[in-house]
């Protein structure tokens, strides 16, 4: 598919037929790592749930509402480690400091997005759950961040595009 034409038909999903295999989340994941990093940091971290089982008590840690919307899809916890991207021998590089590391998950899971749907699955990033019990169910280190929690699978609905705002009230030219 072409770039244009892949911006434009992707979309977030909120109900799915089914999960992707264990081939296709690896090549995933191969193709999202291409994401540029702060000094090459490389502080992306994916926690994959594709068992029944393993997708369920994911789906717990969920809120509510997003619970639902994760039924038949693989998901995948997004996070990042601390005080890496930004930082110089433990001390910050400018005022964004941990955001840098915040900013590189964001382009490692819009490649992510964009790959997914280049493969023929759908997505929806969800940041309503518990971070905590997120966290228990991966056993993630206390030193990474958790952000989103991705599902991923065959769409079983198809949205349209949302309006977009006009350009001219995102963006400023001299």
């Amino acid at each position: 598919m072409e770039f244009k034409e892949l911006i434009q038909v992707r979309r977030s999903v909120r109900a799915y037929d089914a999960e992707p295999s264990h081939e296709d989340l690896e090549q995933i994941l191969k193709e999202a790592q291409q994401a540029p990093s702060w000094k090459n940091s490389q502080t992306t971290r994916w926690y994959v749930a594709e068992s029944p089982e393993k997708r369920e008590e994911l789906r717990q840690a969920l809120h509510a509402a997003n619970q639902k919307k994760a039924v038949n899809a693989a998901l995948i916890v997004s996070t990042y480690v601390r005080n890496i991207a930004g930082f110089t021998n433990g001390n910050p590089d400018n005022e964004v400091g941990n955001g840098w590391g915040a900013y590189d998950l964001g382009l490692h899971d819009a490649y992510l997005l964009l790959a997914a749907k280049n493969a023929g699955f759908d997505t929806l990033i969800m940041g309503l759950r518990d971070g905590e019990k997120v966290r228990e169910v991966f056993s993630i280190p206390e030193e990474e961040e958790i952000l989103s929690v991705i599902a991923i699978g065959r769409g079983a609905e198809e949205p349209a595009m949302r309006p977009r705002k006009a350009l001219e009230e995102i963006a400023a030219f001299a």
